[in-house]
C-alpha cells in the first residue's frame, strides 16, 4: 500500500508563492511518475504537472507553466511544488498522484486516471 500525504498549502496573497511538498510511504517511491492536480470548487479535477521517476522530465498545464515548478528528491520520498506569482484563479484543492513505472521509464502522466495513487488534497487561497 501507498499512501501520500499533501503539505505547505494555506492563504497567500496573489503574486505571493507556496511550496506543496507531498510525502510517500509504503512502497518504492523511485519507482513512482508523480503528478499534481487541483480542484476548484464546482470543477473537475485538473493536471496542474507531472515528473517522471527519475525527475528527467517534467510537463506543465499551460496555466500554470513559468510559474510551477515540480521536483523531487527520491532520498526524501518527497515531490514537490513550487508555486510562484500565484493567482487567485489557482484556488483550489491540490492533489498529489502517484503511478508505478518501470524504472526504464520517462514518461510523465497526464490523466488523472493513469494514476494508481493519490493523496488527500491541501487547500490553497489565493486572495485578490
Amino acid at each position: 500500500q501507498v499512501q501520500l500525504v499533501e503539505s505547505g498549502g494555506g492563504l497567500v496573497q496573489a503574486g505571493g508563492s507556496l511550496r506543496l511538498s507531498c510525502a510517500v510511504s509504503g512502497r518504492t517511491f523511485s519507482n513512482k511518475a508523480m503528478g499534481w492536480f487541483r480542484q476548484a470548487p464546482g470543477k473537475e479535477r485538473a493536471f496542474v504537472a507531472a515528473i517522471s521517476w527519475s525527475g528527467g522530465s517534467t510537463y506543465y498545464a499551460d496555466s500554470v507553466k513559468g510559474r510551477f515548478t515540480i521536483s523531487r528528491d527520491n532520498a526524501k520520498n518527497t515531490v514537490y511544488l513550487q508555486m510562484n506569482s500565484l493567482k487567485p484563479e489557482d484556488t483550489a484543492d491540490y492533489y498529489c498522484a502517484a503511478k508505478t513505472v518501470a524504472y526504464s521509464s520517462r514518461s510523465v502522466y497526464l490523466e488523472k486516471d493513469e494514476y494508481n495513487y493519490w493523496g488527500r488534497g491541501t487547500q490553497v487561497t489565493v486572495s485578490s
